[in-house]
């Protein structure tokens, strides 16, 4: 781990985030100081239970007194700059000259002699001390569990003022130091969690050392499988996307194309001239939906997107990193390390006359680049081996048609522009690839025009080009090999435009929907050793590259498929 320094912390700490902390201190912190959420069924489940006192209704009196009247106040919000607290309380209840927080939580009543478990106890009090700071008599809250429709009362007794106030404190110190807490082990808490998939407690435990794992032993599967939103592409010329309620639609010479629900989109993908609403765009910024855009002739050249990410934290390591080439060069060659070996058994899996020097010879290179101690080392051998790679691609690819006419071949790597259609698709898959890495970064909070291993440039995205090498040959890649030999796409699918060549848009539509099946496919973690699609693999890795930045695992491990 890095060497902490103390930061700011906001003078308020939220009464809901002292919950999450005494839950889990790890949890907070991703939450609160990291800026990191995103939304379960649990969460969504407690929003709705919820939705009646999140309106605000009824008046709390300004004047506390014991003469003042009996009131029922909903979404009141309310701090205490004597504790540090603010809060957002469901529901205050005046009765007596006396006023009772009444805190909605989701569930059944816990089988506790406290009633409830100590995080909502915490919460509960938090609400009860800012009350009484504004000058309220406030004796006792309330837990209402709105499956139950059960009320425990929770008494305010010194014992858990005192225990309120240690964790406050706690939480504090835990902010001002920029360390992340690590995470659980083993903990029944974590399935249930909704940043499961952000944490990686089993995974970062394995990697830390913290975990006796052994190879007969998985790790959990704690994220989901696949991710439930999908990308949506238009590439129709003069269409325009806007949105109906809730829905994204496509119109094309004033008819409806195309509609999706936006609740199953997760990027929207504009190729050439099409024109996207104000009223989309906002609701895209607001959801952390990107907008992806590329010229017609499928350069990727830029995402418009809601506000960045606030993890300032990992954004500062990630170019303190940058700049230090030896820490650097230790992330990158193992970067170019497992690309070699990815680009070796992909040639071993589909070409059965790939000569065995050559493999031995990429052996070699993913051994050298492990031991590469600068950049221009590295470079040198991710160069030498690529020639290597692209030397026998063509052997992986069915070349003739059934009637034994000659239709795809590969003369080595050509770009800008291709001139062929092999390299079409290459050049037009790694587009496409290189945007869903860059999506991710951003989404983890990670800046991806700064690499360890691509050269700063303007406009480059250099860390989502690093991250991306190890996935060219197991997605990219291996989408042009089956696609041509499964006889997807067909040379009718290009055109020859001056000295390069692409795709036609009912090629694009193909070669997209061969490449979205790729994302879907399962593979298994030859790490964590359960099964995960290569959409969310790409995340998993994302977050793994953060935490070697943080110092929090030791060293990044790229994804090397069996």
């Amino acid at each position: 781990m890095m060497k902490s320094e103390v930061i700011e912390v906001p003078d308020l700490v939220p009464a809901r985030m002292l919950n999450e902390y005494v839950y889990c201190p790890r949890l907070a912190y991703l939450e609160w100081v990291q800026g990191d959420f995103t939304e379960s069924d649990d969460t969504l489940k407690g929003q709705w239970q919820h939705r009646n006192v999140d309106k605000e209704k009824g008046v709390v009196p300004d004047e506390p007194s014991p003469e003042m009247p009996d009131f029922k106040a909903t979404s009141v919000l309310l701090s205490s700059e004597k504790y540090g607290l603010i809060a957002k309380i469901d529901l205050i209840e005046g009765e007596g000259g006396k006023v009772t927080p009444v805190d909605y939580k989701k569930g059944k009543k816990p089988d506790l002699p406290a009633g409830a478990w100590d995080p909502e106890r915490v919460q509960v009090c938090a609400h009860g001390l800012i009350l009484e700071d504004n000058g309220y008599v406030c004796t006792e809250g309330i837990i209402y569990y709105v499956e139950t429709k059960d009320r425990v009362t929770i008494p305010f007794d010194e014992q858990l003022k005192n225990l309120t106030l240690d964790q406050l404190s706690k939480m504090r110190k835990m902010a001002s130091v920029e360390e992340i807490p690590p995470p659980l082990e083993d903990s029944p808490k974590c399935p249930r969690c909704s940043l499961v998939g952000i944490c990686l407690p089993d995974e970062t435990n394995a990697l830390r050392g913290s975990n006796e794992t052994s190879d007969d032993e998985d790790i959990r599967r704690l994220i989901p499988l696949e991710k439930d939103a999908l990308p949506v592409y238009v590439q129709q010329q003069g269409a325009s996307v806007g949105k109906q309620g809730e829905e994204l639609t496509v119109k094309a010479e004033g008819k409806i194309i195309a509609k999706t629900r936006l609740l199953e989109v997760s990027q929207v993908c504009l190729f050439g001239n099409v024109q996207l609403s104000a009223q989309l765009i906002k609701v895209l910024c607001d959801r952390g939906i990107p907008v992806c855009h590329f010229s017609f002739g499928n350069w990727f050249y830029g995402i418009t997107h809601g506000m960045s990410h606030k993890n300032v934290e990992l954004r500062r390591l990630q170019y303190r990193l940058a700049d230090d080439e030896g820490r650097a060069v230790q992330i990158a060659r193992r970067m170019i390390g497992g690309k070699i070996r990815n680009c070796r058994t992909l040639l071993k899996r589909n070409n059965e006359a790939v000569p065995q020097p050559a493999l031995d010879e990429l052996e070699r290179m993913n051994k050298l680049a492990l031991d590469s101690g600068s950049w221009e080392n590295l470079l040198g051998i991710e160069g030498s081996a690529s020639r290597i790679y692209f030397l026998h691609f063509g052997g992986m690819l069915k070349v003739v048609d059934d009637k034994g006419i000659s239709c795809f071949d590969l003369d080595g790597r050509n770009r800008r522009p291709p001139r062929d259609p092999v390299n079409s698709l290459l050049s037009f898959l790694y587009a496409i690839l290189t945007k869903d890495v860059t999506v991710t970064l951003l989404s983890i909070g990670l800046d991806p025009y700064l690499g360890v291993f691509h050269r700063p440039r303007y406009g480059r995205p250099a860390l989502a080009l690093d991250l991306m090498e190890e996935f060219r040959p197991i997605i990219a890649d291996s989408v042009v090999v089956s696609a041509i030999n499964n006889g997807e796409v067909k040379i009718e699918d290009f055109i020859r435009k001056g000295a390069g060549t692409a795709l036609v848009p009912d090629g694009r539509k193909k070669i997209l929907a061969a490449y979205e099946r790729r994302m879907d496919t399962l593979v298994t973690h030859p790490i964590f050793n359960y099964k995960i699609s290569y959409s969310r693999l790409i995340e998993v890795q994302a977050r793994l590259l953060a935490r070697s930045i943080t110092g929090e695992i030791g060293s990044y491990p790229p994804f090397c498929t069996r």
